[in-house]
């Protein structure tokens, strides 16, 4: 085939991630062999290939929707914000620096158009078809001069684009009209329509819509989809969303014990892979909130710290807040507390930092006999061991090495000798993501913790996190096999963008 397409958006979070998701699942069950790409992504919630590069956890997502291995060649630049201002680039996914939003968009993002276009052209010799994920909106015009994952990538490699809209926030119409109208002539020949995501109700209410704007623009509606609850799969970023106390969806499904287990997530600022929560909610019986107050975790059985690219901004928020003092009551009381790499390394007793935020010698919460230093290069890593005398691997993301005092190993490798984090008491701490996704692991785990907790829960003996996410990629491919027109897909994919397509004024401006 040797095909592609770029899927746009009206907005960020509109949608697109999930549709690339459910393309690249669509097409590989007929048996298309195909990648996803993403040139450049900001987000705190990454991945490890096993090369040992780090990828926006979405394209890792969209890969094992293509059912292929996730390689940094599917999202060459990502971008991790440290603060409103600047972030840390990680170039085939090796951290290169920080960099100030203007000192990127003025120079250094358009000098890596070469290297986004050569990747996407491995791809392109690699598989059948590349779905590529655009970032934001197409009609950013105050940055489409040095737009590398846009347009821009459109243009580079000819490919067509449809525009993905959230019908749930309405005004989908004169988004899709106002996004086709702000783009030059150029850009607006490869946009061949659009895209609804997440309709309720009767579509032939909507269709009368659909086809004046068709008649507006020259462009047709390549499906419509319907709001699809509990699907559970990875955003790119939580950065765009409110999570005091937000639930993370779970299985519908009744404890196998008589209690349920209550987890509070403390909302830490520049929290990453938050997603490592996701195998808790998948547990029947197991209620999985975000917090920012105190008082939140009174009632909480167990509390995580989670990730964050932030360490000591994160500290800082938990004392500024009284979350301190109310994990230090918690320890205390033998009431159960898990770190997750940043949220390990602030429960020790010292933090050594002159590299992410340069604030020199800190006391952590003093959870933990634990001293961490923050070193130049970023520990990439895809670790095995056991941990509670089950299985466990993850993958590890982090600049803070940590040097364990006393108390008892919590990951082992075969022959006992410990690999990572720490336990004293029911607090633990670890730098490995993900580890939670380990289905036996995560039951011994919550064992431990429904016994310190007095909690009378039980683990379902047969929940599969794998198998999960396998049904939820398997919804995003019946929602696109379904509510799409996937012979339109299929020719944009093979052949291109219509040609004819008429322009819509104004255009971008000069």
């Amino acid at each position: 085939m040797g095909g592609g397409l770029l899927v746009a958006g009206t907005t960020s979070d509109a949608g697109k991630s999930v549709v690339t998701a459910g393309i690249c699942r669509w097409l590989v069950r007929k048996g298309v062999k195909v990648a996803p790409f993403k040139a450049q992504n900001m987000s705190l919630n990454s991945f490890v290939t096993r090369e040992g590069a780090e990828i926006g956890r979405a394209q890792a997502m969209q890969a094992q929707a293509a059912r292929v291995e996730p390689t940094a060649l599917m999202n060459p630049v990502l971008l991790k914000p440290g603060s409103d201002r600047s972030s840390q680039v990680v170039l085939m996914g090796k951290p290169v620096g920080e960099m100030s939003a203007r000192g990127y968009h003025g120079g250094r993002q358009e000098a890596l158009l070469g290297t986004v276009t050569d990747c996407l052209r491995e791809l392109r010799g690699t598989y059948d078809a590349v779905i590529c994920e655009g970032a934001g909106s197409p009609a950013e015009i105050n940055l489409r001069r040095t737009d590398i994952v846009n347009m821009g990538i459109a243009r580079a490699a000819r490919f067509p684009v449809v525009v993905v809209g959230d019908i749930d926030r309405g005004g989908v119409f004169a988004s899709f009209f106002g996004t086709t109208a702000l783009l030059s002539r150029e850009d607006q020949e490869l946009v061949a329509g659009y895209l609804v995501n997440k309709f309720r109700g009767d579509v032939s209410l909507l269709e009368p819509g659909l086809d004046m704007l068709e008649g507006l623009t020259g462009r047709r509606t390549y499906g419509v989809l319907p709001f699809a609850h509990g699907l559970g799969i990875d955003e790119e970023d939580g950065l765009r969303v409110s999570l005091r106390g937000a639930v993370r969806e779970s299985v519908v499904a009744p404890p196998v014990g008589e209690d349920v287990l209550r987890v509070a997530v403390c909302a830490v600022p520049l929290m990453s892979n938050f997603t490592d929560v996701d195998a808790l909610a998948a547990e029947p019986g197991v209620v999985v909130r975000f917090v920012d107050r105190a008082e939140e975790l009174v009632d909480a059985d167990l509390v995580i710290v989670p990730g964050t690219r932030g360490t000591v901004k994160a500290l800082e928020w938990l004392r500024e807040r009284g979350l301190a003092g109310a994990l230090a009551r918690r320890a205390a009381e033998g009431r159960p507390v898990l770190g997750v790499c940043g949220g390990f390394q602030l429960l020790g007793e010292r933090i050594e930092d002159d590299v992410e935020s340069k604030a020199g010698s800190v006391d952590g919460l003093g959870l933990l006999p634990v001293r961490v230093r923050f070193a130049v290069e970023k520990t990439l890593a895809r670790p095995v061991g056991s941990a509670l005398g089950e299985p466990v691997e993850g993958y590890e993301i982090h600049h803070g090495v940590a040097e364990v005092l006393d108390g008892d190993a919590f990951i082992s490798d075969d022959n006992g000798h410990s690999l990572d984090g720490c336990r004293v008491g029911s607090v633990w701490g670890t730098h490995w993501h993900g580890s939670l996704e380990s289905d036996a692991f995560r039951r011994a785990f919550l064992r431990e913790v429904a016994a310190a907790a007095g909690r009378r829960f039980v683990p379902a003996p047969d929940t599969s996190f794998e198998a999960l996410r396998e049904e939820q990629l398997d919804r995003l491919g019946d929602l696109i096999e379904e509510h799409a027109d996937t012979d339109a897909l299929l020719r944009l994919i093979e052949s291109g963008a219509p040609s004819g397509l008429p322009f819509i004024a104004p255009g971008a401006p000069a």
